[in-house]
């Protein structure tokens, strides 16, 4: 009887049994909210998952790699505004949409900011939006794109600040009192800052929707001033 030789074979890869990317990134929005975005590391999220650090490189090869399909996971509810609307009512809708869903997740707005550019297909289909709305306007091609930048970082920006952690200094002296804060800036000297005495009170009981709201009335009139600039040179 002829022996065949045995065959040598490498160590099996093991495999989680159903793990996938949208798994993952479920688990990883999930541990977004509960932890923050310092708390959101690969480590931390393959203990969440109870599989080993090397199992989840498998599946996603880097921080970054995540950052930016848990960035496309978090855009997935936006939606595209009537587009018989006013383009100017088309950016608000969008303006406000986009604020919405970085409000609907803890540090949201950081996971945006650092998750590169946009690559999966629901941030392509919301910058998609944006530029077209503004290229629908009339805007020429590079104002368009310099416009779409604006608006999302105002939104971006503004999100971030108003969801950062408060000052653990000014809680201290304070304990979290507007009216504290507020009896602070008025018994400010005078003479050194008229202006932030005169307007403590607006400074410290502003409306976070109401300045979100201004700050996109003046996004809109500078581009519309900005298109009809535009166009009267290009008729001239």
């Amino acid at each position: 009887m002829k022996i065949q030789p045995s065959k040598i074979y490498g160590p099996k890869r093991k495999v989680e049994p159903g793990l996938d990317r949208s798994k993952i990134v479920a688990a990883a929005l999930d541990l977004l909210d509960e932890d923050g975005f310092d708390g959101l590391t690969m480590r931390s999220l393959a203990k969440k998952l109870d599989i080993k650090a090397a199992s989840l490189y498998w599946h996603v090869p880097s921080k970054q790699d995540l950052l930016s399909l848990l960035a496309d996971e978090i855009c997935a509810p936006i939606r595209k505004p009537d587009g018989t609307l006013p383009w100017r009512n088309q950016l608000e809708i969008l303006g406000n949409e986009y604020r919405r869903i970085l409000l609907a997740h803890r540090d949201a707005a950081r996971v945006l900011s650092s998750s590169g550019a946009p690559s999966g297909p629901n941030r392509l289909r919301l910058t998609e939006m944006v530029l077209s709305i503004l290229l629908d306007a009339g805007f020429a091609p590079q104002d368009a794109v310099y416009a779409g930048f604006l608006l999302n970082d105002y939104v971006t920006m503004f999100v971030s600040a108003e969801t950062q952690s408060a000052n653990p200094v000014a809680e201290s002296v304070f304990e979290d009192s507007p009216s504290g804060v507020q009896n602070w800036l008025e018994a400010l000297p005078v003479n050194e800052y008229p202006s932030v005495v005169a307007l403590a009170n607006h400074l410290i009981k502003s409306d976070s929707d109401e300045r979100f709201q201004f700050g996109i009335k003046i996004l809109q009139n500078g581009l519309e001033n900005h298109l009809a600039n535009r166009s009267s040179r290009d008729h001239n």
